[in-house]
């Protein structure tokens, strides 16, 4: 075509080209840049696929890394070849001549401009949406093989009847397909509009006809697929009623269809559906008839329908019909929702059994034996005692505890105990001297099992250690005590060289070590360490010296991160745990499936249901799914991560779940079976703390079963604040032995308690048996209080515990000096009809850094006991003898002691009680000074002079005693007024 806009052109310029020295430089330069930016990709594939080798889950590399390539080409190229197709066909259909017209002047320098190029600007355009949809697809590989490998759920939906594994795996893929389509129809359209008006298949301003033929079919034809795939999205919007959220009555995140769903959105979209179909027939109608006039008047009549149908209509009924009745409207759809909800969630077998919240026994001495019996209450708090652990049990600056400590169970004397157990793992902040060798070769690992009594401390308030010192020995026998994993290792080791490892020191000094397993990559190969050097930022792992045969390579070190990566398809727990497991110590993960796409079950975020005041300090325990929101879920993945080795094993836990069969076979042999799970292991499996956050949240709203009940919101309860923090974050659940009212025997449980909402007072308790293997793991029972009676909360108790005057003047004398109180978790216990409660507290004083047990709270029936012990107050608030009271013919002195007949005492006994009266009372005295000190001299004297007496009176016994008529029993003498050992 004629170039109509040239006009004169001024002087040319000539520029003098580059030397070809330069050109040369330029090209070296640009050619090493490329290759640059190519070794950089080509490190981090490289490095992926080293890892998930030597970790043997190549296959979960390969799987999805082809799933992605494979969506990112299929999907790119269709993108492509439906904005190129209809680029080049409005070409092919342009006009042969163009209006002379102000208009096309100006567009006949576009033109010029760009036909040399036609071919390489419509390549480019195409390259680069087809890059967009490309990289748009590939996100969505877990949508693709859900669909793919999705198996049924055996469970349908009450409105539609479908299987739910339709809305979980079908209707996801679905509409991303949808979406994909009306993007490659709306570029489809802006593309050809764009050309067609280029080459004057369009006109804005030009005299005569707007569009030629050719145009108005082409364009059509585009709008009238658009129109199609929004029928298709109609229909599709039929059965997303069964998934979709709102707020309603007692929950903000009401899932599955409502009485205006299913009578007016329903039958609208059934309705726009039709005129949908219709209006795009009239499109592809214009091929023959040439004209938009019916096709323009349809889509009119199809917006029009869209906000009378479906937005006025249904506004209307719920207005005028389901307002002014809505409890009898709504109650068959809530009934859905909570059966659903509670199937989903796994919370349908909770057992509610009424609780009156008050004792029936008046003879309250009568349970100060049934205490034991219910419950093996420890007093140990693992989110306190962590600063004591380090400070006893660290041994050397470059060791370290987590924050949060964990409880477990081991076996002792043939029983099981609750244990507080933690790791003693590598503290790169404690190295005396920071460097590269020492960070990365030198510091590699952590050592040892730190474990003690949940249930006791010793007479100072330090845990009463059953696994301890370095090496670690004790309870839990022999095993490989070096940590290479764990949850504070999250810098990269090279392990394995000529660069010896500092493995512990003892009195001997420093003990080396070379690591023996095959975990890591190795860095043998000049590649590798190339490829690592580039990944990780750090060059000297190309050159240096520290590096040779053997060397390996160690990270992704946390458990977490490390189930994560082999299981991409999993939510993790926020608390991985470390046991001793056939002579090795293993971190054990839970795992979750979920999906938010369950019909009528409401959802939640599991972020915000699983936070409570620990979360709000130690933000590795915070949990995230793939989805923002879920509302299925199950714990149907058990992992251990081996501390020494860094072996990942998933095994299969709840056979039933369809989500994780799914991806069984979309990830095949990558979990194991249940029936692999050793008898050594399950016994520490557990039921996980995150799962029950999300149930007992859940519960405040499910517990009840009936829809009037539920709309009415009267039993709505909520999970009460922290009372012994000031997060003002939701309380955990406490790991805990006991037994609930309908069972026979004590077992590992997960426990709660659960307030009325916007009120402090009890409303319910509720445990869940978390012990393995057995057969009521997992049964969640509820204990509910009735509402016209007031049992005091968690808070309540708290308060009333801070304003008892001799308390408080106690715990006045306990913060003297710098010393500071910390409150350890409150425990409640179903006793006889009520509630027992017992809280630890915790002295941090004089110059010690760390916590030490120094009294206990016991509250039960209003009584409320502050003690030195858990059998001192337990003794006072059930009236009952204990270890501590004196026989009827001893005579008590003003001190609290006890003054033995002076007359009938064998000598070496009363010497020995006389020892013990004074140490009582300089512990007193010291005690009141904050003499922490001088207070375990103190105990210690006392303990001695005990031992003494005891030993005293029992050669005594063995002699026929001295003379007079019987010695005194040592149980007369005085107490450790501070011991804070249990009962």
């Amino acid at each position: 075509m004629p170039d109509r806009g040239g006009g004169p052109t001024g002087p040319r310029i000539r520029v003098g080209r580059p030397s070809r020295r330069v050109r040369t430089l330029l090209m070296t330069l640009g050619v090493l840049a490329v290759l640059g930016m190519a070794f950089t990709m080509f490190a981090g594939f490289w490095t992926d696929w080293l890892w998930y080798r030597s970790v043997n889950y190549s296959s979960v590399f390969t799987t999805t890394l082809w799933t992605k390539i494979g969506l990112f080409f299929v999907f790119g190229l269709l993108m492509a070849l439906a904005v190129g197709f209809n680029i080049w066909l409005a070409h092919r259909l342009r006009p042969p001549l163009s209006a002379m017209s102000m208009e096309q002047q100006s567009l006949d320098r576009y033109r010029m401009g760009i036909a040399p190029y036609k071919k390489w600007l419509l390549l480019a355009i195409t390259a680069l949406v087809g890059l967009i949809a490309g990289a748009s697809a590939s996100s969505q590989w877990r949508t693709w093989l859900m669909w793919v490998n999705g198996v049924p759920f055996g469970e349908k939906d009450p409105q539609f009847h479908l299987d739910v594994g339709f809305y979980a795996f079908d209707l996801p893929w679905y509409r991303f397909m949808l979406g994909f389509g009306f993007a490659a129809a709306i570029l489809s359209v802006i593309a050809a509009a764009l050309t067609h008006y280029l080459y004057g298949g369009l006109r804005i301003t030009s005299p005569g006809a707007r569009a030629t033929a050719a145009a108005t079919g082409h364009l059509s034809v585009l709008i009238g697929i658009f129109v199609a795939l929004k029928a298709v999205a109609y229909w599709l919007d039929r059965y997303g009623l069964a998934v979709k959220s709102s707020d309603f009555k007692a929950t903000d995140n009401w899932t599955g269809l409502r009485y205006v769903d299913a009578n007016a959105y329903l039958p609208a979209k059934t309705i726009l559906f039709c005129i949908a179909v219709i209006c795009a027939l009239l499109f592809f109608a214009t091929l023959w008839r040439r004209t938009w006039q019916l096709p323009v008047i349809g889509f009119g009549l199809m917006v029009l329908s869209a906000i009378l149908i479906g937005g006025l209509y249904p506004a209307i009924v719920q207005k005028f019909q389901v307002q002014p009745n809505e409890q009898a409207k709504e109650a068959p759809y809530v009934d859905k929702n909570l059966k659903a909800t509670r199937d989903a969630y796994g919370i349908d077998g909770t057992k509610v059994t009424e609780y009156p919240g008050t004792s029936k026994t008046e003879d309250k001495t009568k349970l100060r034996d049934d205490v034991d019996a219910t419950a093996s209450i420890r007093i140990l708090d693992p989110n306190i005692v962590s600063p004591t652990f380090q400070q006893l049990q660290q041994i050397r600056n470059y060791y370290a505890f987590p924050t949060n400590l964990d409880v477990d169970r081991y076996a002792k004397d043939g029983k099981d105990q609750d244990t507080v157990i933690g790791l003693r793992e590598i503290n790169l902040n404690g190295i005396p001297k920071r460097n590269w060798i020492n960070d990365h070769f030198r510091y590699t690992h952590g050592y040892g099992v730190v474990a003690a009594e949940g249930t006791n401390a010793d007479a100072q308030g330090r845990p009463d250690f059953t696994e301890s010192d370095l090496p670690s020995k004790g309870d839990l026998g022999t095993y490989e005590q070096r940590v290479y994993y764990g949850e504070k290792t999250t810098m990269y080791s090279i392990v394995g060289g000529p660069q010896k490892e500092i493995d512990y020191s003892d009195d001997n000094g420093e003990k080396t070590y070379s690591y023996k397993a095959d975990s890591g990559v190795s860095l043998s190969n000049p590649v590798n360490r190339a490829a690592y050097a580039v990944a990780f930022g750090e060059p000297q792992i190309l050159y240096s010296g520290a590096i040779g045969d053997g060397s390996r390579i160690l990270y992704n070190r946390t458990p977490k991160e490390r189930v994560e990566a082999v299981a991409p398809w999993l939510t993790i727990d926020g608390d991985a745990y470390p046991a001793v497991v056939d002579g090795r110590i293993q971190w054990i993960v839970d795992a979750y499936t979920t999906t938010n796409g369950y019909p009528y079950s409401s959802r939640t975020t599991l972020g915000d249901t699983t936070a409570d005041s620990l979360t709000a300090t130690n933000d590795q325990r915070a949990v995230v799914a793939q989805q923002n929101q879920v509302n299925y879920i199950r714990n149907s993945v058990k992992a251990t991560v081996d501390a020494y080795s860094g072996e990942v094993k998933l095994f299969q836990w709840d056979t039933k779940d369809p989500v994780l069969k799914t991806w069984m076979k979309a990830f095949p042999d990558t979990v194991k079976p249940k029936s692999e799970i050793s008898k050594s292991l399950m016994d520490h499996l557990r039921y996980p703390q995150d799962l029950f956050k999300v149930q007992r949240e859940l519960l405040t709203r499910y517990h009840v079963k009936d829809a009037t009940t539920f709309l009415s919101g009267s039993e709505v309860w909520q999970v009460p604040d922290d009372p012994t923090n000031k997060s003002g974050s939701a309380v955990p659940p406490y790991y805990l032995s006991m037994k609930m009212p309908d069972q026979k025997a004590q077992a590992f449980s997960l426990t709660t308690t659960l307030t009325p909402n916007g009120r402090d007072n009890l409303s319910a308790f509720m445990a869940v048996d978390a012990e393995a293997g057995t057969s009521d793991y997992g049964k969640i029972r509820i204990l509910k209080l009735p509402t016209n009676t007031t049992v005091n909360g968690p808070s309540q108790v708290q308060s009333q515990f801070n304003s008892e005057q001799n308390i408080a003047e106690t715990i006045r004398l306990l913060r003297g000096g710098d010393s500071e109180v910390e409150y350890g978790n409150l425990l409640a216990v179903p006793l006889d009809g009520g509630l027992l409660y017992v809280e630890p507290v915790y002295v941090r004083g004089g110059g010690l850094k760390y916590p030490l047990l120094r009294k206990v709270l016991v509250s039960y029936g209003g009584t409320t006991a502050f003690e030195d012990t858990l059998g001192e107050a337990l003794n006072k608030v059930f009236g009952a003898e204990g270890p501590t009271t004196q026989p009827p013919d001893e005579g008590e002195d003003e001190g609290g002691g006890t003054t033995p007949p002076p007359t009938s005492t064998n000598p070496t006994v009363q010497e020995a009680l006389n020892d013990a009266q004074d140490a009582f009372e300089a512990g007193q005295e010291a005690l009141k000074k904050n003499d922490w000190e001088a207070y375990g001299r103190a105990q210690e004297d006392l303990q001695d002079a005990l031992k003494r007496a005891e030993d005293a009176q029992a050669q005594a016994d063995k002699t026929g005693g001295s003379g007079g008529g019987g010695g005194a029993s040592p149980s007369s003498s005085p107490k450790p007024s501070s011991s804070p050992s249990g009962s």
